[in-house]
């Protein structure tokens, strides 16, 4: 036995130093507590596995040092076995650490907590956030652009947070950082429903009842509900900013602590369904979003109103509070793991001798680490391939909802509704299906590329599917002059422009007004659109010249609108009902929702793969930080520009707006939004494609001489041993 101990063993395979380390304590007999020899005083039991496993359970409780691969027992270094467990690896906080808790200190319950606090990130900053801009707009007086910073506003606060959360939570103790992320989002998301409760009441009275012709004027001021209401946009934005410093470590922590606690080859499964409840949290979010504004905003008042009105604001805010009350707990018990999980020495196959543990700290935090990353064309191309990706999914989550009620005349509620069950199947199992992809297959880095690249070149062509777009709909004054008709075999001229160029150099009070409604003393802050019998819609009852209302089971049907003109045989001339009028797009609706569907679906699969080449084509010491700095460019190339430039764009297309050029747009062009998004797509999806092509490229230029270098030593391995045969 001394000859054994004496001998310079070195263990070459992964399996046999974890077989030493899952030894029951049980059958550590053999060494005296004293004389620490495995001859001891000690008697054996009759079960005792002799000398030889005496030495092996020397070896695993680290009373014996061997040279070679193995280190000094330091539990920063090789971990602890069931014997030698701490508190500094026990569930707890600070020295709160009761033992039932530690059912859950195990990974499997870190990436359900993770998971939760993904799903809510989410759920918050795409579903809920996405899903009540409209209603942002209409009750606080906002624009496109404005929504569009309050966005990504959230992507700027996490460009800037994630250089901190990578470089000092990437050697400090992970799932504090994780915790305390998610009680600032919780508190972000506290502040951001805050305006509703600081704000007078939304009293808006039903605006068929008071907006007949000739109205008494002094009404018209009592539904500007936007008016001194527009500086809370920097709440908002205060409370995306706390969104995106909570949410950083999950980007770059959550991903780095769970490749150091699960074994490698089932890292893509558990950082697949880490990124699917990230994924498929937004859709679940709309879904909710949307019920949620199918209720008015102030839920203890009673409103004549119904969701389908233009003026209608739902109850935005109890999404937020909800999931801001959800995230404390969560952020509690992500906050009492402790930095290492007990078996996570299984996770690697040797242990680090003391001198390379330093080397690989000293590297992780050196300033040199991010010149190493950007002298690795790999990383940096695959950064910038993520970029465009993430700008698409961006813009697209923050105005589909809008482009869904714009071109297909639905309700915001409806709209979210519609996009969300979209979204669930498609994100979250394609999310699934690519990290599946990756383990099934066993692709490395070069594989990964090729599948994001191919996914990516089918996409580009699906996104042609925008150019499928319904026809805008015909508004007096708006995008159609008043028409000369014949009512009651009277020819009236209510045109009082030439044509549409004259008509959109005019101010919106002149192009609304013409002869029929000169004298109904309009006002144009109170946009309630109907459509008239000649299949025009109108700003307004008052604005058609509507003298009476009449309430049927239908809805309400107005009568006398003077600047209706419709056929006298109809039996329809002068009427007009509320609402926008329908249009026939519903086959076009159906085609596009599914051509759409599957570009998401295909979409979706490249989530988890450029995430896990990129952790592949770095050292294990830059894991974080190289996360940290992709997300960084990520955001800054993508995240961040990408809805404030659509939000510009959508503005272009906006053909009516309250104020001229400020608040929210009342009526879009449809063709000019569609041909906006198709080209923002289109864009995306070829510098997407560009970039990858790039990261194949160079990682195969990488890769040759390194083969080379294998096989040299193969030859030369082969060689010696031919020799060593002949001697």
């Amino acid at each position: 036995m001394p000859d054994l101990l004496k001998t310079d063993v070195s263990f070459t395979s992964r399996q046999e130093l974890l077989d030493l380390q899952d030894k029951p304590p049980d059958e550590d007999v053999g060494v005296d507590s004293q004389s620490h020899s495995p001859n001891g005083s000690v008697p054996r039991s009759p079960s005792s596995l002799g000398a030889d496993v005496s030495a092996h359970s020397a070896v695993s409780t680290g009373a014996t040092s061997f040279k070679g691969q193995f280190c000094e027992p330091d539990p920063a270094q090789c971990g602890h076995s069931v014997m030698e467990q701490d508190s500094e690896l026990l569930c707890g906080w600070g020295s709160l650490r009761p033992k039932a808790l530690q059912v859950f200190n195990t990974p499997g319950w870190v990436l359900f907590f993770l998971s939760m606090g993904s799903f809510l990130q989410g759920m918050v900053i795409v579903g809920f956030v996405s899903s009540s801009l409209t209603s942002l707009e209409r009750r606080f007086g906002l624009s496109s652009s404005q929504t569009g910073l309050i966005v990504s506003s959230y992507d700027i606060a996490s460009c800037v947070g994630l250089p901190f959360v990578s470089y000092f939570g990437g050697n400090g103790h992970k799932p504090r950082w994780l915790g305390w992320g998610m009680i600032i989002m919780g508190l972000g998301s506290f502040i951001f429903a805050l305006p509703h409760f600081t704000t007078p009441p939304y009293q808006v009275t039903a605006p068929e009842k008071s907006l007949l012709c000739l109205a008494n004027s002094t009404d018209f001021s009592q539904n500007k509900p936007a008016d001194g209401l527009s500086n809370y946009y920097y709440v908002f934005v205060l409370g995306q900013l706390l969104h995106g410093l909570g949410t950083a470590p999950l980007f770059t922590l959550a991903f780095t602590f769970l490749d150091e606690n699960v074994k490698a080859t089932n890292a893509p499964v558990f950082m697949g369904v880490f990124y699917t409840a990230m994924t498929l949290s937004p859709a679940i979010g709309m879904m909710i979003g949307g019920f949620f504004l199918n209720i008015y905003t102030d839920i203890t008042l009673n409103t004549d109103m119904t969701p389908q009105s233009p003026l209608w604001v739902g109850a935005w805010w109890i999404g937020f509070l909800l999931a801001g009350t959800i995230c404390f707990p969560v952020g509690f018990a992500i906050m009492s793991y402790p930095r290492k999980l007990p078996g996570s020495q299984e996770t690697t196959a040797t242990c680090e001798a003391p001198q390379d543990k330093e080397k690989s700290h000293t590297t992780a935090s050196d300033p040199e680490t991010l010149l190493h990353l950007c002298l690795n064309p790999t990383f940096i191309f695959l950064c910038l391939a993520i970029a465009p990706s993430a700008a698409l999914i961006s813009a697209l989550s923050a105005f589909m909802i809008k482009f869904l009620e714009s071109q297909f005349r639905l309700s915001s509620g409806k709209a979210a509704t519609i996009f969300g069950i979209i979204m669930v199947p498609t994100l979250g199992g394609g999310t699934f299906i690519g990290s599946y992809f990756v383990k099934r297959f066993k692709l490395q880095v070069r594989g990964m590329i090729q599948f994001c690249i191919g996914c990516t070149l089918i996409g580009l062509f699906l996104t042609f599917v925008f150019f499928i777009h319904c026809p805008t709909v015909s508004m007096a004054g708006v995008n159609v002059p008043y028409t000369s008709g014949q009512m009651d075999g009277r020819v009236l001229d209510l045109r009082p422009y030439n044509s549409l160029q004259q008509l959109h150099s005019s101010s919106l009070d002149d192009r609304l007004t013409a002869q029929c409604n000169s004298n109904c003393s309009c006002d144009k802050q109170k946009f309630s659109p109907v459509c008239g019998a000649d299949d025009v819609m109108y700003f307004s009852p008052c604005y058609a010249g509507c003298s009476s209302i009449n309430t049927t089971a239908g809805g309400e049907v107005f009568s006398g609108c003077s600047c209706v003109v419709a056929n006298v045989s109809s039996g329809r001339e002068g009427l007009a009902v509320a609402g926008q009028c329908e249009g026939s797009c519903s086959s076009k609706a159906a085609v596009f929702l599914s051509v759409f569907t599957l570009a998401v679906l295909l979409h979706s699969f490249c989530y988890i793969p450029p995430i896990t080449a990129t952790l592949r084509c770095v050292t294990e010491s830059q894991k974080s930080f190289a996360l940290g700095i992709q997300w960084i460019l990520v955001r800054t190339l993508g995240s961040i520009p990408a809805p404030i430039v659509f939000g510009a764009l959508m503005d272009q297309a906006c053909l009516l707006r309250p104020n001229e050029d400020q608040g929210s747009c009342f009526l879009y062009e449809n063709s000019k939004m569609s041909y906006f998004t198709l080209v923002s797509c289109a864009m995306f999806r070829v510098l997407g494609s560009l970039f990858y092509i790039l990261a194949l490229v160079f990682h195969q230029r990488s890769a040759r001489p390194q083969l080379q270098q294998n096989s040299e030593h193969t030859q030369e391995g082969a060689t010696v041993k031919q020799q060593q045969t002949r001697m």
